[in-house]
């Protein structure tokens, strides 16, 4: 499994349904389980972004998919990354010459 970062902006039609905001994180949630993943967690902020999801998924494909779901619902934009621990991190340089 390996950790993305989801960073999420409300669209018109998300600020405008802003109650419905908890329904939608759950069902996101569903998503992301439904695929074997994890859901991590959902933190809204203050800034640039709305929000942040944490999530742990099998793999760039499925990461893509649950996403381009997310997005596809029209309340907010992704800007999704993968995350490295500091473990995975360690490895990867231990291969740089």
């Amino acid at each position: 499994m390996s950790k993305y970062v989801a960073l999420l902006s409300f669209t018109g039609e998300g600020i405008s349904d802003i109650k419905k905001s908890a329904t939608r994180v759950a069902a996101a949630k569903e998503a992301v389980e439904s695929v074997g993943g994890e859901w991590i967690g959902y933190f809204v902020t203050l800034g640039q972004y709305d929000g942040v999801a944490i999530m742990d998924l099998p793999d760039d494909s499925v990461a893509a998919k649950v996403v381009v779901a997310i997005g596809g619902a029209g309340n907010v934009r992704t800007e999704t990354m993968r995350a490295f621990t500091i473990e995975e991190f360690t490895d990867i340089v231990k291969s740089v010459s």
